[in-house]
């Protein structure tokens, strides 16, 4: 199974500027969140970001708070409890008749907008937010897609414990390069040159 773009979401959890410098290999995993937003911009697929008690630890890094869509701000450790899975999947208004419409029980149901039912998510802490957001969709029964390289945690044992985890409850654990060259699926895409400067 293989991602695709055009049935994608990106979620990026909690990459503030606070939190950042206490995070094992942080340059790394800001460096490959990045490269996620900005490929996924590239590629018209929606960003979405989450920041955890902001008024405590600020903003996210300013350059991928520029790349999101829009910025959740949270409580929950579980981004899904304070309203995400509400921008994942909004609510399509229901077709408005006028006087010269069919009665309703002729009336057929305006089709429904395709759903993106594939969440590549990646953020801090894994072993908190990240992973309680990750299993409250799987919950909800999105598919979930954690990006390893671009996830961090205070300690490597945290870390590869909410893998070991999250593995277990059936997200898929990929890398950066994996979204990526998995959205653009070929060589001879438009975006291709681009996108793989972002990795070189």
């Amino acid at each position: 199974m293989l991602l695709q773009a055009d049935e994608s979401q990106l979620v990026l959890v909690d990459y503030q500027e606070r939190l950042m410098p206490a995070i094992h290999e942080s340059q790394a995993v800001l460096a490959n969140a990045r490269r996620l937003a900005q490929a996924a911009q590239r590629l018209g697929v929606p960003v979405w970001a989450t920041e955890q008690n902001p008024a405590r630890l600020g903003a996210n890094d300013a350059q991928l708070r520029a790349l999101a869509d829009k910025t959740l701000a949270k409580m929950h450790f579980s981004a899904v409890a304070d309203g995400l899975a509400q921008w994942l999947s909004p609510q399509v208004a229901p077709a408005r008749g006028n006087a010269r419409s069919l009665p309703r029980h002729l009336r057929q149901s305006a089709p429904q907008k395709a759903e993106r039912c594939s969440i590549v998510l990646a953020g801090c802490e894994a072993h908190v937010c990240l992973l309680q957001t990750a299993l409250e969709l799987l919950d909800e029964e999105w598919e979930v897609w954690v990006v390893t390289d671009a996830c961090g945690s205070r300690t490597e044992r945290n870390r590869d414990a909410a893998f070991d985890r999250l593995a277990g409850a059936g997200a898929e654990l990929v890398t950066t390069e994996m979204v990526i060259f998995e959205w653009l699926r070929s060589c001879e895409h438009a975006d291709f040159k681009e996108l793989q400067a972002l990795i070189k």
